[in-house]
């Protein structure tokens, strides 16, 4: 593995030897446990973490600290996660989020 975070200062200390396997978007890959799902994507080389609900552009890691929410997945069914603050747990299924299949409009009377 490469040189990783096993300091966090909201995570914790992190055993460097013990590994567990998650999944993002069907893909099955390998983490420190209690490592931040963030961390664990980019160390396996992943840096695309969801897509803009309108745009559709990418997003990734931004601020790292929780502040931003650019880093949202679905965790385990439950959406809106952040990953660069939830730990990572061996068969965690994580999913990406994805363009809205309709546009969101501000439907405020002086918008229309």
């Amino acid at each position: 593995m490469t040189k990783r975070i096993i300091h966090h200062p909201v995570l914790g200390t992190i055993d460097e030897a013990d590994t567990v396997f998650f999944t993002f978007d069907n893909h099955k890959y390998q983490a420190l446990r209690n490592e931040s799902i963030a961390a664990a994507l980019m160390v396996n080389g992943v840096r695309t973490l969801r897509h803009h609900e309108e745009s559709g552009t990418p997003r990734g890691i931004y601020c790292n600290i929780g502040h931003c929410f650019e880093c949202r997945v679905t965790v385990d069914g439950k959406q809106g996660m952040r990953a660069c603050l939830t730990p990572v747990q061996e068969g965690m299924a994580v999913t990406s989020g994805g363009k809205l299949l309709t546009s969101v409009r501000d439907w405020r009377s002086q918008n229309e």
